[in-house]
């Protein structure tokens, strides 16, 4: 069955209605998206793994700002201690909780698997800014979410981050860290809304530029981690971070999202090439212990 004309616009679709006739243009429902015939059709796609790269991005974001705002937030006497550990892992286990029970309220519902319209372009991230004006007369509305579900599970994630974090972190601060662990659920208050900002304003930018953005940050924090030290020296970096857990801990971390980020950039397109590019991820590390002597203050003279 074909339509008699295209509707205008990026995003207008019609639905077929129970009496075999047509809608009038307008969005689509959700989870269905207009095709290149207007027809409002399902999204029944697997998504690529491009997009289950950027949802676990979406994930490990604040379970990292979890973990920085405990690490910050507790006292650290030579070792990690007991309360910050259980708040570490207890950060852990809420948000893999948070990212299953998202996969599980979103269709095909209690499974694993998601059903999906593919990112064609940036614009599928802002339908509200391409609403046609027929004849430049009246606007017809037609915003949906043309890149179903990965816009809204991310609030949805968030949501449940909160919920599940406020049902249990309260008790393990109460008896394990009850002095400063109240700090790291009031920071999380704070940190989420922040990121539920940036995901409805930037989702789009962000879902195409997060492999640089994970990148460029992993390298930031490596060298902010070293920076922090006061003995620049490069055995005591070294030394310090194989007898330090606690450096040891972050060092592998850093290594992990930078390694994270570059599978995320090439996608293994060409696995034997892509695979050894996962060989340069200590190497931020690396350079900054073996030239931190060279930026020392310390050893900087004025005339």
């Amino acid at each position: 069955m074909t339509l008699s004309y295209r509707c205008p616009g990026l995003y207008c679709g019609r639905e077929l209605l129970s009496n075999g006739s047509w809608s009038d243009c307008g969005a689509c429902p959700r989870g269905f998206r207009a095709n290149t015939s207007s027809f409002c059709v399902p999204c029944s796609n697997t998504p690529v793994l491009y997009d289950w790269l950027y949802l676990g991005f979406m994930t490990f974001s604040p379970l990292v700002l979890h973990w920085f705002c405990i690490d910050n937030t507790t006292p650290f006497r030579g070792r990690l201690s007991r309360g910050a550990l259980v708040l570490h892992l207890s950060a852990l286990v809420e948000t893999v909780l948070a990212a299953f029970s998202t996969i599980l309220v979103i269709e095909p519902y209690g499974k694993l698997d998601l059903k999906a319209c593919p990112v064609k372009s940036l614009s599928d991230w802002y339908t509200l800014f391409h609403n046609p004006r027929p004849n430049y007369a009246e606007t017809l509305h037609c915003t949906q979410e043309a890149v179903y579900p990965l816009h809204t599970m991310v609030f949805i994630f968030y949501g449940l981050c909160v919920t599940i974090m406020l049902l249990i972190r309260p008790w393990l601060v109460h008896f394990f860290l009850p002095k400063t662990g109240g700090a790291t659920v009031y920071a999380a208050l704070y940190f989420f809304p922040i990121l539920s900002l940036l995901h409805a304003i930037f989702g789009g930018l962000i879902y195409y530029t997060f492999p640089y953005i994970v990148i460029v940050l992993s390298v930031i924090s490596n060298a902010a981690h070293f920076a922090f030290k006061m003995d620049q020296s490069m055995k005591f970096h070294v030394v310090s971070t194989v007898t330090d857990i606690r450096n040891m801990i972050i060092v592998l971390g850093h290594w992990v999202v930078h390694g994270y980020g570059i599978i995320s950039l090439t996608q293994l397109g060409e696995p034997v090439f892509h695979s050894t590019l996962l060989c340069l991820v200590p190497l931020p590390a690396i350079f900054y212990i073996i030239t931190a002597r060279f930026t020392d203050p310390h050893k900087l003279h004025a005339d």
